[in-house]
């Protein structure tokens, strides 16, 4: 596994979600200094992420099927040291 720093991470998840779903709203948050302790938490490395998307290419799809694009989407992104992805993934017809 090739760890990442530096907000490296963060980009890779920012081009990879922007290149193949297009959304309207990407909003990606480095949560990893709130998972000190837990499970997968490496200090000073990019680990956690909450993720908030709006993209016409969730539409007509379930909330498994959602996550299984982003996640194959994100593959560098969990080779590089993410361990934890928590997903908010709309069609734009459910943004509020």
């Amino acid at each position: 596994m090739t760890q990442m720093s530096d907000g490296a991470v963060k980009q890779l998840i920012e081009e990879r979600l922007g290149q193949g779903l297009e959304p309207t709203r990407l909003l990606v948050t480095d949560d990893s200094g709130r998972h000190a302790g837990h499970a997968g938490h490496r200090p000073g490395a990019e680990t956690h992420f909450r993720v908030e998307i709006v993209s016409s290419a969730f539409s007509g799809k379930s909330r498994l099927e959602r996550h299984r694009l982003v996640n194959d989407l994100l593959k560098d992104a969990f080779a590089a040291g993410m361990h934890a992805l928590e997903l908010k993934a709309k069609a734009p017809d459910e943004a509020h």
